[in-house]
């Protein structure tokens, strides 16, 4: 009976210890891709909605690839892997760019009627550029209202 207990206990130690000596790891991989292994962002931003632009109210609907947009910034972010970013909006070829750090659509009201281009840009977040789209617009002469009388 002794033998049978130490056979049996023989045979738990040594199947714990087979348990606990997990497949060699060596062949896995990451959990997290280091962002050199990652596949490049890319940036899709689709042409302005015709019916608010109809009233002069530019509505561009975008989406990232590999990439997500929040509003993080700073060069520790910047090794964060899924990637991570915001876009960079310029209407014009102005001088002036604003950070869009969501996923909502940009929206642009107030230019003057006639042509008009919006460059979207992918940026990390040290504001490195990644990618780059420019939508074409033409903002209608509003109609005024009619007068009620």
């Amino acid at each position: 009976m002794l033998r049978q207990l130490t056979l049996a206990a023989a045979g738990a130690i040594f199947s714990i210890a087979a348990w606990a000596q997990a497949p060699s790891e060596a062949g896995r991989p990451a959990a997290i891709l280091p962002i050199e292994s990652e596949a490049p962002p890319g940036l899709v931003v689709y042409p302005a909605l015709p019916e608010p632009l109809a009233r002069g109210v530019i509505i561009l609907q975008h989406r990232t690839e590999n990439f997500r947009i929040i509003p993080i910034f700073g060069k520790e972010a910047s090794e964060v892997s899924p990637r991570v970013g915001h876009l960079h909006v310029t209407v014009d070829d102005g001088p002036g760019t604003w950070a869009h750090t969501s996923g909502d659509p940009i929206i642009v009201v107030g230019l003057k009627p006639g042509p008009h281009k919006l460059r979207v840009e992918l940026a990390d977040p040290t504001h490195k550029i990644l990618g780059s789209q420019t939508v074409e617009v033409t903002v209608p002469e509003q109609k005024a209202a009619p007068h009620k009388h």
